[in-house]
């Protein structure tokens, strides 16, 4: 029977339980250890697909085209397992779904009521991930412990030890330490009455993770272990790190890993060599790289976690430190003006919908062109280098969006799919994975060195195929389509250093270890624009002054 591991939080929000989970998740693995994970979201949204970035930050979406909370890339990130749209549960969908069995009569005319139904809906989703193939299941609870909206489940993860015995479950409750400046002195109360009350709902934590600044002294986690009735070598702390793959490191060096192994009753050795090697890369990657990311949604940079961590990933694949230079769509024009935009090395322009920032991406898409920055465009991105291209160089100066503009005589990103039979909001999407074949000879090939590829996508308007001969007769190359060749997939000039889209969002497949070909390349393009450009003495100063 798999294991089940349960995280929850408590005095305030964003205190890194998805982090923590996933931390954990990847030193199970490290004992080899088959490890998935899950996210239960207490907003009644029945998915994050139709919330604003600004609510929410980035929608990840899953190969099955699950539209999923961004905690999954986490989960993903650190893993390294693909996982599906039922590794995130929420509010909305359980309620949906009780609601859809209450109209089939599957209660047989009962009163519906949260204690039992939705508990035991919470509990299915909880437990159809625990299949043959898994040895552990992490599921993160959202929200925060006093929150009214995650007490069912809280009740159903209290149910949940007594139906598949104490010995496969372990409760991990993520707290804080705060650091209190006019006493100096980190306090331990707001703990205390998170665990206080977490117990109250029926659930005492079998290892409390603290979250803190500085690291919490021995005789702290000992005064947290008598208020709370832990053992005190359960009590972990997780102080602010360098960079976020250095975590595991420092939770396995607490004993967080094998805590929990100890209470789970598991015996499994830990390999940490391949995490070691990966944070020593990380700390090695010095060589300044300044990426301009020209978005919507930029005040809230969760919006692009994804995008940012696969940058970071290229990074350490080149020995690289990327900047990212954040640049609000609207004021591409001022930047310009300014020279602002002068001593970017490369430029990417990622997803978004709807017309605010459009024409200040697409003068981003004409500047890399004309000045030989390397750009990559991703979903959207692709979109606007397309119309750039259409305006400037094929002279088709109306070229747009039909969502942009539905009035447009060249339509060059157009609805590629039947909307009549569409009742709800994400109906006209194309979302998940799909494979594209690759032109030889091209960048993109020569990126991912193999034919045909998959990708997940989150989008509704496509290149339009009926522009497509004019384009390539100036040198602009469909460098991927889909296999029925009726879909573009990859576009790129032809003599650019790499001026480069596609239609999909590989940032949901980059690897910390192992970074996606197109974010490789594009940040190796970067550096040698860089090289170029500034001088060998400035390099090394810029360097030293990060080091330092």
């Amino acid at each position: 029977m798999p294991k089940h591991i349960f995280v929850t939080g408590g005095v305030a929000s964003s205190l890194g339980k998805g982090l923590t989970a996933s931390s954990l998740g990847r030193l199970l693995k490290m004992r080899g250890l088959r490890v998935t994970m899950q996210k239960l979201d207490p907003y009644i949204n029945v998915d994050p697909g139709t919330m604003n970035p600004f609510e929410h930050g980035e929608v990840f979406v899953t190969d099955d085209g699950g539209e999923t909370d961004l905690d999954l890339g986490h989960y993903e990130r650190f893993i390294d397992e693909s996982l599906t749209r039922a590794s995130n549960a929420t509010t909305g969908s359980i309620y949906q779904a009780v609601l859809a069995a209450e109209r089939r009569g599957d209660y047989l005319g009962r009163t519906v009521q949260v204690i039992p139904h939705v508990t035991d809906e919470i509990k299915r989703r909880i437990q159809r991930l625990a299949t043959d193939d898994v040895d552990v299941v992490i599921t993160e609870v959202g929200g925060t412990v006093g929150d009214i909206e995650i007490l069912p489940f809280l009740e159903a993860i209290r149910q949940f030890r007594n139906e598949v015995g104490r010995d496969n479950v372990c409760y991990v409750h993520v707290t804080l330490v705060p650091f209190i400046g006019p006493s100096g002195e980190q306090k331990t109360k707001p703990t205390q009455h998170s665990v206080t009350e977490l117990r109250s709902r029926g659930i005492q934590p079998d290892v409390i993770v603290c979250r803190s600044d500085e690291p919490v002294s021995d005789q702290l986690k000992r005064k947290i272990s008598n208020q709370c009735d832990v053992d005190h070598r359960n009590v972990i702390n997780a102080a602010d790190v360098r960079n976020i793959y250095e975590l595991p490191l420092i939770l396995h060096e607490e004993g967080l890993d094998s805590r929990i192994c100890d209470v789970l009753r598991i015996e499994a050795e830990i390999d940490l060599r391949p995490w070691r090697e990966l944070v020593a890369r990380v700390e090695a990657s010095t060589a300044p790289v300044r990426i301009g990311l020209i978005g919507k949604y930029v005040e809230l940079q969760d919006a692009y976690l994804s995008v940012v961590e696969s940058l970071k990933h290229a990074g350490f694949h080149h020995a690289a430190k990327v900047e990212i230079v954040w640049i609000q769509a609207e004021n591409v024009e001022g930047l310009l003006a300014e020279g602002r935009l002068a001593d970017l090395d490369g430029i990417v322009i990622p997803g978004g919908f709807g017309p605010r920032g459009i024409e200040g991406k697409i003068r981003a898409a004409e500047i890399a062109r004309e000045e030989g920055v390397p750009c990559l465009g991703l979903c959207l991105g692709m979109q606007v280098m397309t119309i750039e291209f259409a305006r400037h160089v094929l002279g088709l100066t109306d070229a747009n969006s039909t969502e942009f503009d539905l009035s447009t005589q060249n339509p060059v990103i157009d609805l590629m799919i039947d909307q009549r039979e569409v009742t709800d909001m994400g109906g006209t999407m194309r979302l998940g994975a799909y494979y594209a074949v690759l032109e030889p000879g091209t960048k993109v090939a020569a990126a991912y060195g193999e034919p045909v590829v998959s990708e997940r996508h989150r989008h509704r308007y496509e290149f339009n195929s009926q522009f497509r001969t004019r384009f390539e007769e100036k040198g602009f190359l469909c460098s991927g389509t889909s296999p029925d060749k009726r879909l573009v997939e990859f576009i790129e000039l032809r003599d650019h250093p790499f001026w480069v889209g596609t239609q999909a969002h590989p940032e949901f497949k980059s690897r910390p270890d192992r970074p996606h070909p197109l974010f490789r390349d594009f940040i190796g393009a970067a550096l040698q624009r860089r090289s170029k450009r500034v001088p060998l003495a400035e390099t090394q100063t810029s360097v030293s002054s990060t080091r330092g």
